[in-house]
């Protein structure tokens, strides 16, 4: 067994493995930030004036936009995200930013409007099941319902194929 004589300098030797190791421990408390999606110039998204600009004019200055209306008039939806995660802990959004750019039938720019994380809606569907139309079969219906369907009337027609 080593021995070391007294005062040697082997408390200090403890002082910078604890000053060394410090930073390692408090690293682990730091939060983890997450970017996602458009990042939004406020000079670019200010320039797009309504009743001036059209679809192509916007697609070059603000780029492709993140996703588009499928149903009614067009609209442009450039969508920020900004998450922040604790060690251990689920991520929290900090920061939502969704820029709408809607255009009239003919193209032209009808509106620009700012969205942020106040106007996010927390939505909880209604049980673990979706209604729908039409007949509640069992899994056995499901299996055998077709059985003696094959062939049944108004199939191919009884002889060749032109009918004779």
């Amino acid at each position: 067994m080593v021995q070391f004589p007294k005062n040697t300098g082997f408390p200090a030797l403890k002082a910078a493995v604890a000053v060394l190791a410090l930073p390692a421990l408090l690293g682990g408390c730091t939060s983890i930030t997450d970017r996602r999606g458009y990042v939004a110039d406020p000079v670019l998204t200010g320039a797009i004036t309504p009743g001036l600009d059209n679809r192509e004019s916007v697609r070059g200055t603000l780029g492709q936009p993140s996703f588009t209306s499928q149903f009614g008039d067009p609209v442009y939806y450039y969508v920020a995200s900004t998450t922040e995660q604790r060690v251990f802990g689920q991520p929290q959004i900090e920061v939502h930013q969704v820029i709408k750019v809607a255009f009239d039938p003919s193209g032209t720019v009808n509106s620009v409007t700012f969205a942020g994380k106040d106007d996010v809606r927390d939505i909880n569907p209604d049980g673990d099941k979706t209604p729908t139309l039409g007949r509640h079969r069992g899994f056995l219906q499901d299996l055998f319902g077709n059985i003696g369907a094959v062939g049944a009337a108004g199939a191919a027609p009884v002889g060749g194929p032109n009918g004779s």
